[in-house]
Protein backbone atom coordinates (compact mmCIF):
# COMPACT_ATOMS: atom_id res chain seq x y z
CA UNK A 1 0.00 0.00 0.00
CA UNK A 2 3.19 2.34 0.64
CA UNK A 3 4.22 1.88 -2.39
CA UNK A 4 1.15 2.18 -4.14
CA UNK A 5 0.43 5.40 -2.71
CA UNK A 6 3.97 6.76 -3.63
CA UNK A 7 3.74 6.09 -7.35
CA UNK A 8 0.37 7.90 -6.79
CA UNK A 9 1.04 10.77 -5.82
CA UNK A 10 1.16 14.07 -7.78
CA UNK A 11 3.97 16.01 -5.85
CA UNK A 12 7.59 14.00 -5.99
CA UNK A 13 9.25 13.28 -3.37
CA UNK A 14 10.97 14.92 -0.29
CA UNK A 15 14.31 14.68 -1.84
CA UNK A 16 13.29 16.47 -5.25
CA UNK A 17 11.36 18.98 -3.85
CA UNK A 18 13.45 19.86 -1.17
CA UNK A 19 16.45 20.13 -3.63
CA UNK A 20 14.10 22.56 -5.94
CA UNK A 21 13.29 24.49 -3.00
CA UNK A 22 16.93 24.60 -1.34
CA UNK A 23 17.81 26.00 -5.40
CA UNK A 24 15.37 28.90 -5.27
CA UNK A 25 16.18 30.10 -2.37
CA UNK A 26 19.68 29.87 -2.83
CA UNK A 27 19.40 31.89 -6.49
CA UNK A 28 16.60 34.03 -4.94
CA UNK A 29 17.62 34.82 -1.72
CA UNK A 30 21.20 33.80 0.00
CA UNK A 31 23.35 34.45 -3.10
CA UNK A 32 22.18 38.20 -3.37
CA UNK A 33 22.39 38.73 0.47
CA UNK A 34 25.63 37.11 0.63
CA UNK A 35 26.68 39.19 -2.28
CA UNK A 36 25.65 42.38 -0.05
CA UNK A 37 27.81 40.77 2.51
CA UNK A 38 31.16 40.39 0.61
CA UNK A 39 30.75 43.73 -1.19
CA UNK A 40 30.54 45.55 2.40
CA UNK A 41 33.24 43.25 3.83
CA UNK A 42 35.94 44.57 1.40
CA UNK A 43 35.59 48.18 3.12
CA UNK A 44 37.50 47.25 6.05
CA UNK A 45 35.64 48.49 9.40
CA UNK A 46 36.74 51.78 10.07
CA UNK A 47 35.35 52.44 6.05
CA UNK A 48 32.24 50.71 7.35
CA UNK A 49 31.54 52.65 10.36
CA UNK A 50 31.74 55.97 9.15
CA UNK A 51 29.09 54.89 6.26
CA UNK A 52 26.95 52.80 8.36
CA UNK A 53 27.18 54.42 11.99
CA UNK A 54 27.55 57.94 10.96
CA UNK A 55 24.64 60.33 12.50
CA UNK A 56 22.94 61.00 9.71
CA UNK A 57 22.88 56.98 9.40
CA UNK A 58 21.53 56.64 13.12
CA UNK A 59 18.76 59.45 11.93
CA UNK A 60 17.79 57.46 9.12
CA UNK A 61 17.70 54.03 10.91
CA UNK A 62 15.52 55.51 13.74
CA UNK A 63 13.12 57.15 11.34
CA UNK A 64 12.55 53.59 8.99
CA UNK A 65 12.62 51.35 11.98
CA UNK A 66 10.58 53.71 13.62
CA UNK A 67 8.02 54.49 11.34
CA UNK A 68 7.53 51.57 10.46
CA UNK A 69 6.99 49.83 13.79
CA UNK A 70 4.20 52.28 14.41
CA UNK A 71 3.06 52.31 11.28
CA UNK A 72 2.51 48.32 11.61
CA UNK A 73 0.89 48.67 14.83
CA UNK A 74 -1.65 51.22 13.85
CA UNK A 75 -2.18 48.60 11.26
CA UNK A 76 -2.86 45.77 13.62
CA UNK A 77 -5.96 47.74 14.91
CA UNK A 78 -7.49 49.05 11.90
CA UNK A 79 -6.92 46.20 9.80
CA UNK A 80 -8.35 43.74 12.42
CA UNK A 81 -11.33 45.90 12.16
CA UNK A 82 -11.54 46.03 8.83
CA UNK A 83 -11.23 42.28 8.71
CA UNK A 84 -13.73 42.36 11.40
CA UNK A 85 -16.28 44.33 9.24
CA UNK A 86 -15.73 42.77 5.88
CA UNK A 87 -16.60 38.99 7.32
CA UNK A 88 -19.08 39.20 10.50
CA UNK A 89 -21.52 42.04 8.06
CA UNK A 90 -23.05 42.29 5.14
CA UNK A 91 -23.63 45.79 3.50
CA UNK A 92 -24.51 47.52 0.46
CA UNK A 93 -20.65 48.32 -1.43
CA UNK A 94 -18.67 45.31 0.08
CA UNK A 95 -17.26 44.15 -2.49
CA UNK A 96 -15.98 47.66 -3.73
CA UNK A 97 -14.61 48.02 0.43
CA UNK A 98 -13.04 44.77 -0.36
CA UNK A 99 -10.91 45.77 -3.68
CA UNK A 100 -10.00 49.52 -2.15
CA UNK A 101 -8.23 47.40 0.55
CA UNK A 102 -6.25 45.45 -1.86
CA UNK A 103 -5.56 48.72 -3.67
CA UNK A 104 -2.23 49.58 -2.09
CA UNK A 105 -1.38 46.34 -4.07
CA UNK A 106 -1.81 47.24 -7.07
CA UNK A 107 -1.15 50.96 -7.30
CA UNK A 108 2.48 51.56 -7.99
CA UNK A 109 4.33 53.09 -5.17
CA UNK A 110 5.51 56.24 -6.35
CA UNK A 111 1.73 57.05 -7.43
CA UNK A 112 0.52 56.61 -4.23
CA UNK A 113 3.49 58.80 -3.11
CA UNK A 114 1.85 61.64 -4.88
CA UNK A 115 -1.30 61.27 -4.40
CA UNK A 116 -0.60 61.13 -0.43
CA UNK A 117 1.52 64.25 -1.09
CA UNK A 118 -1.56 66.15 -2.71
CA UNK A 119 -3.80 65.28 0.00
CA UNK A 120 -1.86 66.27 2.92
CA UNK A 121 0.37 69.20 1.68
CA UNK A 122 -0.28 72.19 3.54
CA UNK A 123 -2.42 73.42 0.65
CA UNK A 124 -3.87 69.60 -0.03
CA UNK A 125 -7.34 68.26 0.29
CA UNK A 126 -6.68 66.88 3.86
CA UNK A 127 -3.73 69.49 4.40
CA UNK A 128 -5.37 72.29 4.39
CA UNK A 129 -8.18 71.50 6.99
CA UNK A 130 -5.07 70.11 9.36
CA UNK A 131 -2.25 72.62 8.91
CA UNK A 132 -4.58 75.53 11.00
CA UNK A 133 -4.24 73.22 13.75
CA UNK A 134 -0.63 72.95 13.85
CA UNK A 135 -0.71 69.45 12.36
CA UNK A 136 1.68 69.22 9.10
CA UNK A 137 1.89 65.89 7.79
CA UNK A 138 3.37 66.19 4.38
CA UNK A 139 7.50 66.58 4.31
CA UNK A 140 7.55 65.66 8.00
CA UNK A 141 8.41 61.99 9.88
CA UNK A 142 4.57 62.06 10.18
CA UNK A 143 4.09 61.84 6.63
CA UNK A 144 6.42 58.68 6.65
CA UNK A 145 4.35 57.29 8.71
CA UNK A 146 0.76 58.11 7.02
CA UNK A 147 2.78 56.28 3.64
CA UNK A 148 3.65 52.66 5.18
CA UNK A 149 0.22 53.30 7.00
CA UNK A 150 -0.73 53.24 3.36
CA UNK A 151 1.10 49.97 1.98
CA UNK A 152 0.60 48.18 5.23
CA UNK A 153 -3.04 47.67 5.66
CA UNK A 154 -3.62 44.92 3.18
CA UNK A 155 -1.23 42.66 4.76
CA UNK A 156 -2.95 42.68 7.97
CA UNK A 157 -6.77 42.18 6.80
CA UNK A 158 -5.81 39.44 4.32
CA UNK A 159 -3.88 37.68 7.02
CA UNK A 160 -6.78 37.71 9.87
CA UNK A 161 -9.60 37.78 7.30
CA UNK A 162 -9.45 33.95 6.80
CA UNK A 163 -8.71 32.77 10.00
CA UNK A 164 -12.08 34.75 11.03
CA UNK A 165 -13.68 32.94 8.02
CA UNK A 166 -12.93 29.97 9.70
CA UNK A 167 -13.92 30.75 13.43
CA UNK A 168 -17.08 31.45 12.59
CA UNK A 169 -19.60 33.12 14.38
CA UNK A 170 -21.44 30.22 16.36
CA UNK A 171 -17.92 30.44 18.36
CA UNK A 172 -19.06 34.35 19.71
CA UNK A 173 -23.02 32.91 19.52
CA UNK A 174 -21.76 29.83 22.41
CA UNK A 175 -19.82 32.09 24.54
CA UNK A 176 -23.12 34.68 24.67
CA UNK A 177 -25.33 31.58 25.89
CA UNK A 178 -22.34 30.86 28.38
CA UNK A 179 -22.62 34.52 29.74
CA UNK A 180 -19.75 36.00 28.81
CA UNK A 181 -19.89 39.81 28.05
CA UNK A 182 -18.73 41.37 24.27
CA UNK A 183 -15.27 42.17 26.14
CA UNK A 184 -14.84 38.90 27.10
CA UNK A 185 -15.70 36.72 24.20
CA UNK A 186 -13.15 38.88 22.61
CA UNK A 187 -10.35 38.80 24.77
CA UNK A 188 -10.85 35.15 25.99
CA UNK A 189 -12.32 33.27 22.81
CA UNK A 190 -11.51 35.11 19.28
CA UNK A 191 -8.44 37.30 20.37
CA UNK A 192 -6.73 34.37 21.24
CA UNK A 193 -7.32 32.10 18.09
CA UNK A 194 -6.74 35.15 15.63
CA UNK A 195 -3.18 36.08 17.66
CA UNK A 196 -0.92 34.11 15.31
CA UNK A 197 -2.36 35.78 12.56
CA UNK A 198 -2.02 38.96 13.77
CA UNK A 199 1.50 38.54 14.05
CA UNK A 200 2.00 37.04 10.71
CA UNK A 201 0.44 40.47 9.19
CA UNK A 202 2.17 42.73 11.59
CA UNK A 203 5.33 41.17 10.81
CA UNK A 204 4.76 41.29 7.07
CA UNK A 205 3.57 45.19 7.40
CA UNK A 206 6.96 46.10 9.03
CA UNK A 207 8.46 44.04 6.50
CA UNK A 208 7.11 45.80 3.74
CA UNK A 209 7.34 49.68 5.67
CA UNK A 210 11.04 48.85 6.62
CA UNK A 211 11.90 48.78 2.56
CA UNK A 212 9.64 51.01 1.34
CA UNK A 213 10.93 53.79 -1.45
CA UNK A 214 8.66 55.20 -4.09
CA UNK A 215 5.52 55.89 -2.19
CA UNK A 216 7.51 57.51 1.24
CA UNK A 217 9.88 59.38 -1.21
CA UNK A 218 7.67 62.73 -2.21
CA UNK A 219 5.92 62.73 1.04
CA UNK A 220 8.83 62.42 3.71
CA UNK A 221 10.69 65.80 2.47
CA UNK A 222 13.90 64.22 2.66
CA UNK A 223 15.51 66.31 5.01
CA UNK A 224 19.07 65.04 6.35
CA UNK A 225 18.77 64.21 10.49
CA UNK A 226 15.23 64.73 10.13
CA UNK A 227 12.91 63.24 7.55
CA UNK A 228 15.52 60.96 5.29
CA UNK A 229 14.56 57.19 5.14
CA UNK A 230 17.29 54.76 5.25
CA UNK A 231 16.47 53.26 1.93
CA UNK A 232 17.27 56.80 0.18
CA UNK A 233 20.93 57.06 2.01
CA UNK A 234 21.55 53.31 -0.27
CA UNK A 235 20.13 55.13 -3.70
CA UNK A 236 22.58 58.87 -2.88
CA UNK A 237 25.00 56.20 -2.12
CA UNK A 238 24.61 54.62 -5.66
CA UNK A 239 23.89 57.72 -7.12
CA UNK A 240 27.70 59.20 -6.00
CA UNK A 241 28.99 55.45 -7.46
CA UNK A 242 30.06 54.66 -3.74
CA UNK A 243 28.97 50.89 -3.85
CA UNK A 244 30.23 49.73 -0.81
CA UNK A 245 28.70 52.62 1.07
CA UNK A 246 25.26 51.41 -0.40
CA UNK A 247 26.05 48.05 1.07
CA UNK A 248 26.75 48.88 4.64
CA UNK A 249 24.02 50.69 5.02
CA UNK A 250 21.81 48.13 3.19
CA UNK A 251 23.74 45.32 6.09
CA UNK A 252 22.89 47.26 8.84
CA UNK A 253 18.90 47.17 7.69
CA UNK A 254 19.49 43.45 7.24
CA UNK A 255 20.70 42.54 10.06
CA UNK A 256 18.59 44.75 12.26
CA UNK A 257 15.18 44.07 9.88
CA UNK A 258 16.13 39.83 10.08
CA UNK A 259 16.47 40.46 14.27
CA UNK A 260 13.22 41.89 14.88
CA UNK A 261 11.62 39.59 12.90
CA UNK A 262 12.93 36.40 14.11
CA UNK A 263 11.72 37.91 17.63
CA UNK A 264 8.42 38.36 16.23
CA UNK A 265 8.48 34.60 14.70
CA UNK A 266 9.42 33.16 18.24
CA UNK A 267 6.19 35.54 19.06
CA UNK A 268 4.30 33.83 17.60
CA UNK A 269 5.64 30.40 17.75
CA UNK A 270 5.18 30.68 21.42
CA UNK A 271 1.47 32.26 21.08
CA UNK A 272 0.54 28.86 18.55
CA UNK A 273 2.13 26.36 21.43
CA UNK A 274 -0.06 28.63 24.59
CA UNK A 275 -2.83 27.66 22.54
CA UNK A 276 -2.08 23.72 21.81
Amino acid sequence: MTILARRRSIIPGFGITLGYTLLVLGLVVLIPLSAVFLKSAGMGWEAFADVAFSRRAWAAYRLSFGASLLAASINLVFGLTTAWVLVRYEFAGKRVVSALVDLPFALPTAVAGIALTALYAGNGLIGQYLEPWGVQVAFTPLGVVVALVFIGLPFVVRTVEPVLQDLGADVEEAAASLGASRWQTFGKVIFPAILPALLTGFALAFARAVGEYGSVIFIAGNMPLESEIAPLLIVIQLEQYNYEGATAIAVVMLVASFALLFAINLLQAWSRRRMA
